[in-house]
């Protein structure tokens, strides 16, 4: 009785390999061998900076609202005033605080005065948002105060005020300048509401890394923005910062009960949840579109399989009458195709990594052959094209590459191992 060979023996691996370097007089297997080849690196790659880019635009959304923004906002009860206005300011701001920075898992709890007034400067014109907050809160925001993108001297925050970098370049401001601050809500007169006009002198310019923050904000000393605002004795909201703003949820009810059960919260997740919900939306259908491409790709391995099976007809009848059963005839052309899938895969892989690791060289490239303006950061929010490669992303595009590759490299070898000898030497 003949001893059965064990499944991918030496000789299998020997034949699938002279298969793959076709004779020149078979060049169109070759030419479709390099095709699939081709096709199954360009999707991977295709898919791995896709995800990579994906996962940068994520981390750095996320990383710009946390090292900028509060993670969770506490507004006070509602309360009428004496004029019948609706007000949820704090009059106990320190009290208020306190409480919320004794909850476990809080860092830290500021008061915060905030308005909307004109910037003007050298003849121009700005609408911005004021943060009044204490130097110390604005020091827990590393995106504020990071001495690597920042200008000037913080130390000298209490003596002025800091601007984001697009305020100072829409003004034409530089440290040492002078802004004029203009609020429509002013000194009551007999003739009515004066507007409020202060000047302030730049201290500091920050860079938070995304644009509509850059544009929009600047800081100054809480006790001097109480007093520009009409804020008196009084805080306009209370922002805390939790040790795991990703688990900001977690904090709610706590943080509720600190705050009192007429107080309002809105955390980050809040605040960004519509665009983080469209990211993930995008991400999942772009995902699902590039799947489709790597079926496709994988789809030539299966051509180029039948013509290889249609042109080793002969030699497939010669092996099964050497005794060659039909298992080993299916590896070989197995190993056919998984062998493409494979080195297409692990060039995609390579080529998709080289990207996202250099994607700021090669986008300056592409930005400079384009004559510039390839990223506007006023429409995108961030001043470049993020990529962060993620060990899940590059193992769920390698998974499905191998996946597609090896389920459509089946149905042709089938076909190979159950041709019959008789029929594939009748007119040989």
């Amino acid at each position: 009785m003949a001893r059965r060979t064990a499944p991918f023996a030496p000789f299998e691996w020997m034949i699938a390999w002279r298969y793959l370097r076709a004779r020149r007089a078979e060049g169109g297997v070759s030419v479709m061998t390099w095709i699939s080849l081709i096709g199954i690196t360009l999707a991977v790659f295709a898919l791995i900076a896709t995800l990579a880019v994906r996962s940068g635009f994520r981390a750095e959304f996320v990383d710009t609202i946390l090292g900028a923004n509060a993670h969770i906002t506490v507004y006070a009860a509602e309360t009428v005033t004496e004029n019948g206005v609706v007000s949820r300011s704090f009059t106990d701001f320190e009290a208020s605080a306190a409480a919320l920075a004794d909850v476990p898992g809080v860092e830290h709890a500021a008061p915060v005065v905030k308005g909307q007034v004109m910037a003007n400067a050298n003849g121009r014109n700005s609408g911005i948002e004021v943060f009044g907050m204490a130097a110390s809160d604005v020091q827990t925001l590393p995106r504020i105060v990071d001495p690597e993108t920042g200008r000037g001297d913080f130390a000298r925050y209490g003596e002025g005020i800091a601007i984001g970098s697009g305020v100072a370049r829409e003004l034409g401001l530089r440290l040492g300048d002078m802004v004029k601050l203009i609020s429509p809500d002013g000194v009551k007169t007999a003739f009515g509401q004066s507007p409020r006009v202060k000047s302030y002198e730049v201290v500091y310019i920050f860079s938070a890394g995304r644009y509509d923050i850059d544009r929009t904000r600047a800081y100054m000393p809480f006790a001097e923005a109480q007093l520009y605002f009409n804020r008196d004795g009084q805080a306009d909201e209370i922002e805390v910062i939790v040790a795991e703003p990703e688990a900001v949820s977690d904090y709610r009810e706590a943080v509720q009960a600190a705050a009192g059960s007429g107080a309002y919260l809105w955390t980050w997740q809040d605040a960004s949840g519509g665009f983080l919900n469209a990211l993930e939306i995008e991400d999942n259908v772009m995902f699902v579109i590039l799947s489709v491409l790597v079926l496709i790709a994988a789809m030539n391995i299966t051509s180029g399989l039948i013509m290889l099976v249609k042109n080793k007809g002969r030699d497939i009848g010669i092996l099964r009458t050497m005794g060659l059963t039909e298992g080993a005839v299916l590896r070989v052309f197995f190993i056919c195709g998984a062998f493409t899938g494979i080195i297409g895969t692990v060039a995609g892989v390579i080529l998709g990594c080289i990207f996202a690791i250099y994607i700021d060289p090669i986008f300056s490239a592409v930005n400079y052959v384009a004559g510039g303006g390839v990223w506007d950061p006023s429409v995108r929010g961030l001043y470049q094209l993020p990529a962060k490669l993620e060990l899940a992303d590059v193992l769920s595009a390698v998974g499905l590459s191998l996946g597609l590759s090896f389920i459509v490299t089946i149905f042709p070898a089938r076909r190979a191992a159950r041709m019959n000898p008789v029929e594939a030497l009748r007119y040989e």
